[in-house]
């Protein structure tokens, strides 16, 4: 149940409107076209290792192997292998943001275009953001902007994962070898899985944790991770925003709420989420949510959206990414070998 809505002040003139003189700096588009191709190539090199080690029934990803296999990906056309991984994936983060991107031009709100970062191992990239340079008018503008992106992110990520699970199969891998990285997964694989006409393989009689994920499958995973990520009802997150969109008053009491409950997240399922604590605490301290006017008052419709968004976060949010990555087991994995 959300908080009730503000009383109007007196003084309060629909008609009266601020006016905010915004010079946008010149956008530099080299900058842009450069990382979005230096992501393209770091998510072809981790592709093509993901792509190889499932057609070679290996684990997804070893610590054994290299840490960016970039040398034996340019050759013998390995490289061409890492593309149904690379695409799939760069959609899912280019919808999202320029999900952001198109309500901000819809309310003459001065956005950059998409900044991509690269990152040579693991999924090749660190995702994508764009920076909102101008004041944002209104709580409906906050809110349509804000949940724009894992909107459009989470329409591209749920065929694809669809896809990705029709194209897996039963892992013959023994995956606790102690040389492989397991995966934890959203409620919507779960959903999926049990939803889908499975042909005669008898892969709907497997638990999911037994399937060996396609490529395309990996990429719907990652951009489920970022899409329940981003959800998060706290700080400047695009939950945080919708949150401030729905109820300012209580915006700063779910992201303290959101902080707290993250920490024993930390300690038992990943141990990431001390660092999302810390990250929350930091922007609260530092960089405090910008003020919006109040009115007018979100409508019905953006509210049942807010409703969406929530059950987005439900179905995307994943307590632990991978298996044995809690700051308890972290701890004692060190206790146990000193």
């Amino acid at each position: 149940m959300s908080s009730p809505e503000p009383t109007l002040p007196a003084e309060y003139d629909p008609h009266l409107h601020q006016v905010y003189i915004i010079t946008p700096t010149r956008r530099r588009y080299w900058l842009h076209v450069l990382l979005f191709l230096a992501t393209v190539f770091t998510t072809l090199v981790m592709g093509a290792r993901l792509q190889f080690n499932f057609i070679n029934n290996l684990p997804p990803l070893r610590p054994s192997e290299d840490f960016f296999p970039v040398a034996w990906a340019l050759r013998n056309g390995h490289l061409l292998l890492g593309i149904p991984f690379s695409v799939t994936l760069l959609a899912i983060l280019l919808a999202h943001e320029l999900g952001h991107f198109l309500y901000c031009l819809r309310y003459r709100v001065y956005a950059t275009l998409p900044f991509f970062i690269p990152f040579p191992s693991l999924i090749g990239t660190f995702g994508a953001f764009i920076r909102i340079k101008s004041p944002i008018p209104t709580r409906r503008a906050l809110f349509d902007i804000a949940v724009a992106g894992p909107i459009a992110g989470f329409v591209l990520a749920v065929p694809a994962a669809i896809a990705g699970l029709v194209l897996s199969r039963h892992s013959a891998v023994l995956v606790s070898d102690g040389d492989s990285m397991q995966f934890g997964y959203p409620l919507i694989f779960y959903v999926l899985h049990a939803l889908l006409p499975w042909p005669a393989t008898g892969a709907m009689t497997l638990s999911i944790s037994d399937l060996y994920l396609h490529p395309i499958a990996l990429a719907a995973w990652v951009g489920m991770l970022a899409t329940g990520l981003n959800l998060l009802p706290g700080g400047q997150l695009d939950g945080g925003h919708i949150v401030y969109a729905v109820a300012p008053q209580a915006h700063r009491a779910v992201t303290r709420a959101l902080i707290l409950l993250l920490i024993p997240m930390g300690i038992f399922f990943w141990g990431g989420w001390l660092m999302w604590s810390f990250f929350l605490l930091l922007m609260g301290r530092w960089a405090r949510h910008p003020q919006v006017s109040l009115y007018p008052p979100l409508d019905t419709k953006r509210r049942v959206l807010a409703a969406f968004a929530l059950l987005m976060l439900v179905l995307t949010l994943i307590p632990a990414p991978f298996a044995g990555g809690s700051a308890l087991e972290a701890w004692e994995q060190y206790t146990h070998q000193r």
